[in-house]
């Protein structure tokens, strides 16, 4: 098709596509570039992306691409690791509005559900009925059910419960033609039925795999390996009589190569009431696989295989670190779980096991557990594998390819020995890697390899391994893949395994449902070869003006390479979690509003692309990018990815680098400069002694509202000035008696937030520091740590600011004196920003390494240390996104049980303010609905009474100015030094002063 006519068509089908389908058509070069990739090595850019509203619009867009020859490919959560959902293609990404549990019989064990579905909200939804959807991948927290039946996923549970293909009743489906219907097993009686005297397109689909299953039976029955990981090619298998001719379950796995499927009924298990997880130490991987088939005949409901190459990556980044330790002696570990109506069931079970183990040779030290939280801290160690042995610090990238096969059970030990020693002949073998784990009950192995795949050799040497792997698994009897899928890593290597006669049969079978190639081509049958379409590969080069300028970030886990950065994730989706669970943050931008774009991974995408390594790549203009700003506008800059995410991707510090870069040299929007130079400006009005006049003119609507418009700001209340700020407050402090400081001294930085808006938070620290010891000082000149420039990407004027609080605080540092944070946000910066900011310098690294949180000071750095009690109390706490991803609340977990409070950390995520983000124009609706996820419900539903603990001076803001019930939050110190007033006035019976709201002064 020449280049005007594409352009001809492709405006053809936008417009026809936006009149005829009810959701999001995009065409935009922004949502592409976030859809031209999945976790795969692979890269093709979408020609469009699609959301239906209603599966019934999913026809429709099917209907308008078959006129106009575009061909389509169906997309869940674009988790897979084949390349299956990333083509030239129209997407339809179901995610986002076809999610919807349509019906449960509970008696029958069945429900009806749309492809959008993600597992783990589905199993919510159906927790009341104590049933659920048996296969669970570890990414089931953002994995959709349509993508599994794609891909026929297993996971761990597939032990007990086998793969999808197991568990599907029947599949409602769509033909490229607009032929639907509803596929399932059919007995002799019900396939007569169907097709006696019918010459449609369903009689002819059906007569035509009831003629292959008849005319090929034996020969599939011959070529397909009998274990229970066969994922690899069609199922044809499913055709055979012994299955009942199940069509359906023919369909599973096809990754949107025949059919797109519109709805599915599955078959659901009970929910196991009681776990007991075993783990088996053995001095090596491989001979942990060779006790695999004693420990099978015991039943259990999930058997796990991991390395100690899997753990030291782990270790080196301070993964499940508490799980780590209990791990017992060995370098390869068995995990077994056993299920049972109650614990001492599933314990019997677990101990005959091991009784009979304890009398073989595959004697293993043990470990033993049946609390279900260190269990489930334990299952952790499996489930992160993926992106723990990714971009590993001072090892090789590592890559997909290799990283399901499937071999007999009984075989399992051995293969992997053979594999190893395949790792060693072509040069990736080392110390570290690449480390093996995987589901070992059914004998399947996953492993990434450092394939390198950034040099033509590279990618050669890739093709020849992958090559040499296939011939050594089928040898074993075994599957090319055995969760993930064919697409294109391994569609093409698939006639080594099932030989050219059933490849043909893949070939007749994909003719007969899609006789014109347009159901995501180029995937398992005639597929692209394995090297092609490669998201990097020898000629991917970015462009020199792009990667090449000079940054104000270093990163210093990145090879000092934005392009590395922005290649960091690697697509296992955690930031695409719609419901909230685990404690995690991010990303609370797409929690709101489920676009692709404004994930971290989708923006990582963008940014990928903006480097422009490839001819093809939608976004051209580098830095310049329109829609690399418009996706990174949404994100908040809380850090969560920093520690939620897998890889470790930093989208805060890209975001700032970009809008750095962005506007070099450019003017910026009105609200960078109000919201960057805050700290400036409320300096000159606390000089000025201005604040009971800025707050008065704030509180007058029309002037408040004209001042937001001009400012670039949402309209909202600005927080008020305080009309003493706290260093103000510190000089004019009477010099009254006060306890001998037994501990030291300690510099409290007057940040911003701390000093102009909130002096009470630190006049409540110095109460408590002060009774605990210490010797509390506070610099008398106007430090900052230029975090609000840093938000806005004004870097270079952070960069100054930074460096002139740096230096101020070298002489106190350099002495080892500790420096004192209340605000995360800036204590954060001395943390972990000013060391990327200035990579190396020793004045950064002694702040960085003398920089404590309050929790942190009173629980670490004051032996003895006894807090007020505050017994009875009952709080609630907001933890700051950047004390989540950065500072961490373990102290401030163990300060608050040592004072007798009974706390309840909110699994809110972000409270939606992060900022400057929410009060900047456009901002608004996101803030809110960040806020609206679960902390404020979770507040208005609280007992009077109850303390809400709050130590980021956003937080308490959001919370104020929204509605929450009339909670106001409070920072740690306030808390405490209420404790304190109360103690003393128990003793005197006299109030000291007021610490627990607003400044008095």
């Amino acid at each position: 098709m020449s280049h005007l006519l594409l352009d001809a068509t492709l405006a053809t089908a936008e417009r026809q596509l936006s009149e005829r389908v009810d959701g999001e058509v995009s065409f935009d070069a922004g949502t592409r570039a976030a859809y031209s990739t999945d976790s795969s090595n692979f890269r093709q850019v979408p020609i469009a992306v699609v959301c239906p509203r209603t599966v019934e619009d999913a026809v429709e867009a099917v209907a308008v691409c078959r006129r106009l020859g575009l061909p389509v490919v169906s997309r869940g959560g674009g988790t897979s690791l084949a390349g299956q959902c990333c083509n030239e293609a129209v997407v339809l990404d179901f995610s986002r509005h076809c999610h919807r549990l349509v019906s449960v019989d509970a008696e029958a064990r069945t429900c009806v559900v749309e492809p959008g579905i993600v597992l783990d909200d589905l199993n919510r939804q159906l927790a009341p009925t104590g049933l659920r959807f048996g296969p669970e991948p570890a990414t089931h927290p953002n994995c959709t059910i349509g993508g599994m039946i794609g891909n026929n996923s297993c996971g761990a549970t597939a032990q007990r419960t086998g793969k999808v293909v197991d568990n599907i009743r029947s599949l409602d489906v769509l033909l490229r033609d607009g032929t639907r219907f509803t596929a399932r097993a059919l007995d002799d009686e019900a396939y007569a039925a169907l097709v006696d005297g019918r010459t449609d397109r369903v009689a002819e689909v059906h007569r035509e795999l009831r003629r292959i299953r008849d005319e090929h039976g034996d020969l599939i029955r011959e070529r397909y390996p009998d274990i229970p990981r066969r994922v690899s090619g069609y199922n044809l298998d499913s055709l055979l009589p012994e299955h009942g001719f199940d069509v359906a379950g023919f369909l599973v796995g096809s990754e949107a190569t025949l059919v797109t499927v519109l709805r599915a009924e599955l078959e659901l298990v009970p929910v196991v009431r009681a776990r007991t997880l075993v783990v088996l130490g053995y001095p090596d991987i491989a001979r942990a696989a060779d006790a695999v088939p004693s420990i099978v005949e015991h039943d259990p409901i999930a058997l796990e295989g991991v390395d100690h190459k899997l753990v030291h990556d782990e270790q080196l980044k301070g993964m499940n670190p508490d799980a780590l330790e209990e791990l017992p002696d060995g370098t390869g570990f068995l995990m077994v779980q056993f299920g049972g109506e109650d614990t001492e069931e599933a314990d019997a079970r677990a101990h005959a096991m091991l009784e009979a183990i304890g009398h073989t040779e595959h004697e293993p030290t043990v470990a033993f557990y049946d609390d279900p939280e260190r269990e489930q801290e334990l299952w952790a160690v499996r489930e992160a594998g993926l992106g723990a042995t990714a971009h590993v610090a001072g090892q090789p990238d590592t890559f997909e390819g290799w990283e399901d096969s499937a071999v007999p059970v009984d075989r399992l030990g051995d293969y992997l020995r053979d594999l190893q020693a395949l790792y060693d002949e072509f040069g990736y073998s080392s110390d570290t890697g690449p480390a093996l784990y995987g589901h070992f009950g059914q004998g399947c192995v996953h492993t990434r390899i450092p394939f390198g795949l950034y040099s033509t050799e590279g990618v050669a040497t890739y093709r020849r391994f992958m090559e040499r792997a296939a011939d050594l698994c089928v040898s074993y009897g075994g599957s090319l893949s055995g969760e993930h899928g064919d697409g294109q890593s391994r569609g093409e290597l698939l006639v080594k395994m099932f030989g050219s006669e059933v490849v043909g049969l893949f070939e007749r079978v994909k003719t007969l449902f899609d006789p014109d190639d347009m159901q995501n081509p180029g995937k398992v049958v005639r597929p692209a070869p394995l090297d092609h379409h490669l998201r990097l590969g020898g000629t991917w080069s970015p462009r020199r003006d792009v990667a090449g300028l000079p940054l104000h970030f270093d990163f210093p886990h990145d090879g000092h390479s934005f392009a590395q950065a922005a290649n960091r994730c690697v697509g296992v989706g955690k930031c695409r979690q719609l419901a909230h669970d685990g404690g995690d943050v991010m990303c609370p931008s797409y929690q709101v509003t489920g676009e692709e774009r404004f994930s971290t991974r989708g923006r990582a995408r963008l940014l990928f692309e903006m480097l422009d390594g490839h001819r093809d790549s939608p976004i051209t203009d580098g830095w310049r990018s329109d829609e690399v700003k418009d996706a990174l506008d949404l994100c908040l800059a809380c850090k969560g990815c920093k520690s939620d995410c897998p890889a470790s991707v930093d989208m805060a510090t890209y975001k700032a680098e970009f809008l750095a870069q962005h506007y070099r040299h450019r003017l910026r929007p009105r609200a960078d400069y109000v919201t960057g130079y805050l700290p400036a400006g409320v300096r000159v009005v606390d000089r000025l002694r201005l604040a009971p006049l800025v707050n008065r003119l704030a509180g007058v609507r029309p002037l408040r509202r004209a001042g937001s418009r001009l400012a670039g700001l949402e309209d909202r209340d600005p927080p008020a000035l305080a009309t003493r700020s706290l260093q103000t407050w510190w000089r004019d402090r009477p010099s009254t008696a006060r306890p001998e400081p037994a501990r030291g001294s300690v510099l409290l930085f007057p940040d911003t937030f701390t000093n102009y808006f909130h002096p009470e938070v630190g006049q409540a620290a110095v109460r408590v520091l002060e009774d605990a010891g210490w010797d509390v000082t506070i610099p008398s000149e106007p430090l900052c740590c230029g975090l609000t420039w840093i938000s806005t990407g004004q870097l270079d004027v952070a960069k100054r600011r930074l460096r002139r609080t740096i230096d101020a605080l070298a002489p106190h540092v350099r002495a080892g004196g500790l420096v004192l944070g209340l605000e995360p946000s800036c204590t954060t910066v001395f943390r972990s920003d000013a060391p990327d900011l200035f990579s190396g310098d020793p004045d950064v690294d002694r702040l960085r390494d003398h920089t404590v949180t309050f929790a942190e000071l009173l629980t670490e750095h004051s032996d003895g240390y006894e807090p007020p009690r505050l017994d009875g109390t009952s709080a609630v706490a907001q933890v700051h996104c950047h004390q989540h991803a950065v500072l961490g609340w373990d102290a401030d977990r163990t300060l608050l049980e040592h004072s007798g409070a009974d706390v309840e950390r909110l699994e809110s995520g972000c409270c939606g303010l992060a900022g400057n983000f929410g009060f900047t124009a456009g901002h608004g609706e996101v803030s809110e609905a960040c806020a609206e996820r679960v902390l404020l419900p979770r507040l208005r539903a609280a007992d009077p009474g109850t303390v809400v603990l709050a130590d980021g001076f956003s937080c308490r803001t959001q919370i104020s100015q929204l509605d929450s019930g009339g909670a106001e939050g409070q920072h740690l110190a306030q808390v405490l030094a209420g404790a304190l007033d109360r103690r003393t006035q128990d003793h005197t019976g006299d109030h000291t002063g007021d610490h627990t709201g607003r400044s008095t002064t």
